[in-house]
């Protein structure tokens, strides 16, 4: 069982940078593949960014491209998403999530666990 916690959320201005933090209770976290992805009201979830096991290969959606950067520290359990130029459209749940098999994948349903979000909201 793999416990997630994000943290760092909060409320914004437009222009702005953030960067959340998701903690992992797991022994082996570096022999998972993490990925961040956000929700907001009425609208499905999303990838966001994915970074492999050993923090080499990175890859995010074409929304935030160009201004996020995921990393993780395999020695201090957590992953992190840095994002920058923060827009109204980004406000949203975000989601940290654990993948046991396999590498990156835009796809919900194939990260095995999931943290409980933390809200990030974006003022105009």
């Amino acid at each position: 069982q793999v416990q997630l916690v994000e943290s760092g959320g909060g409320l914004v201005q437009a222009g702005d940078s953030l960067r959340l933090s998701c903690a992992a209770s797991v022994r082996t976290f570096s022999s998972y593949t993490m990925g961040w992805f956000r929700q907001a009201p009425g609208k499905e979830r999303e990838f966001v960014a994915g970074i492999n096991r050993s923090g080499g290969i990175t890859y995010f959606g074409d929304s935030v491209k160009g201004r996020s950067t995921i990393s993780r520290d395999n020695a201090k359990n957590t992953v992190y998403l840095q994002m920058s130029s923060l827009k109204p459209e980004d406000a949203a749940v975000y989601y940290c999530a654990a993948r046991k098999y396999g590498g990156i994948t835009t796809t919900v349903d194939e990260y095995d666990y999931w943290g409980q979000g933390t809200q990030v909201t974006v003022s105009s």
